[in-house]
């Protein structure tokens, strides 16, 4: 149904842990042993190595670019890199571990597939490891890798690697991931990334690099309930081609569901009801199209469709309203603070924005609620009110990843200041009965 290099096969994953637990080495350890670095990469690892790795070669400087990153040892900024074997293809978000970089971490693991949180074998669980697992699980990643790093450290010890995995299914019931897999791994060494290591005969399981290759993510796109945000109306008007004289079709990614030739379909905010003529893909006309495929939907009446538009299937409707509650992460050194007005981007809509309520703000450590602060500070995680200048067509983020998720941009500066995910709909949007008829 799809080829290797169709979206729905390439697996999205970040890394994440605290500081120097090995994240970049990890990332470094993975291009290297799978072989997918280029000559001039292998070259400048080389050339660097008695100058940042003392002699040996220093795994991490393939994603630590920044000079502050490599002066200082750690990560500051996301670092993306893609590779691929023979069975799938990766896209790699290396996010900071430090609590200063939260909103960074936040920003990297958005659109993940899967999270490995990197635990320090000596350390054991930490703050930042309860932190980032609970980041994971409020992004609703629907995959958890926990990769216990440095065992050659501990002596490649089974029992401290086990004590690791009892600490973490201690809390691990009391947030909502449910497919959570642990390996023991050395990254510097290679031990259980890629090839299965010798060191470690206690452990049955497969490498890293296995496991990412197998995982199940086919599922993890929403498939119920279709949704066109709509980016762009498609106009060629080509007089010499009869198939693109007064062509009219709606171009997006779909963020849900699946569409098919001669289904009906309703446009928010009209209400406005039609049905699918035609669904055009970069390789031509198909009878029906997929999340998250890219498309072109003709519809069989001229209905009024612009930018920021949403077509939707008529069954398992989004909610559309003025009034949303969500989870936010906040990115900005001002604080949030009741009141402020921003721009909410929502999908390829932009509507403006007030914050109604801050109602309580996360305790990561316990990750029970405090209710009501005064605000919400950089880097908190809280559950906040808006009230919206226009209603935008929405499902919960926990149904939802694409159509669940937001922005706030900071009127006057355009800086992105917090990450949101909505609260699950009270009600569905109402759609007219009948076709559009003029």
């Amino acid at each position: 149904m799809s080829s290797p290099s169709h979206p729905i096969d390439i697996l999205r994953f970040n890394t994440s842990g605290s500081v120097d637990d090995g994240k970049s080495t990890l990332i470094g350890r993975l291009l290297y042993d799978s072989k997918s670095l280029m000559e001039d990469q292998l070259d400048a690892l080389e050339r660097s190595a008695d100058i940042t790795g003392g002699g040996q070669i220093n795994l991490a400087n393939l994603t630590d670019g920044l000079r502050a990153e490599r002066e200082q040892g750690i990560t500051i900024d996301v670092a993306y890199r893609y590779f691929s074997t023979p069975r799938r293809e990766f896209i790699i978000a290396d996010t900071p571990g430090h609590v200063q970089y939260t909103r960074n971490m936040v920003t990297g693991a958005s659109n993940a597939n899967l999270s490995i949180v990197l635990v320090d074998a000596r350390a054991g669980v930490i703050e930042q490891s309860r932190r980032h697992t609970c980041i994971a699980s409020l992004l609703r990643i629907p995959h958890l890798v926990v990769a216990v790093n440095k065992m050659d450290l501990v002596g490649w010890s089974e029992e401290r690697f086990a004590e690791i995995r009892d600490q973490f299914e201690e809390f691990l019931p009391r947030l909502d991931i449910k497919d959570v897999k642990f390996i023991p791994i050395s990254a510097l060494l290679g031990d259980n990334v890629v090839e299965p290591s010798t060191n470690m005969p206690w452990y049955a399981g497969p490498t890293l690099l296995s496991h990412l290759e197998t995982v199940h993510i086919g599922s993890d796109w929403n498939l119920a309930g279709f949704r066109l945000p709509v980016q762009w109306v498609n106009r060629p008007n080509n007089p010499t081609d009869s198939r693109l004289h007064d062509f009219r079709g709606f171009s997006g990614q779909i963020a849900g569901g699946i569409v098919r030739v001669g289904q009906r379909v309703g446009i928010l905010p009209s209400g406005l009801v039609s049905t699918v003529k035609e669904i055009w893909t970069y390789d031509g006309s198909v009878a029906e199209a997929f999340c998250p495929q890219s498309i072109t939907l003709v519809l069989e009446h001229d209905v009024d469709v612009s930018r920021g538009n949403m077509i939707v299937g008529l069954d398992d409707r989004p909610g559309f309203t003025t009034d949303v509650q969500a989870k936010v992460c906040w990115m900005h050194q001002r604080p949030l603070q009741r009141g402020k007005r921003y721009f909410l981007k929502h999908t390829s809509h932009t509507v403006q924005a007030i914050v109604s309520e801050i109602e309580h703000r996360l305790d990561i450590e316990t990750l029970e609620p405090q209710a009501a602060p005064p605000q919400l500070g950089l880097n908190d995680l809280g559950q906040i009110r808006l009230r919206l200048a226009q209603p935008i067509a929405f499902d919960g983020y926990a149904t939802n990843r694409l159509t669940g998720s937001f922005i706030l941009i900071e009127q006057g500066t355009n800086a992105t200041v917090a990450a949101g995910m909505l609260a699950p709909p009270l009600e569905a949007a109402k759609l007219d009965g009948g076709d559009y008829a003029i």
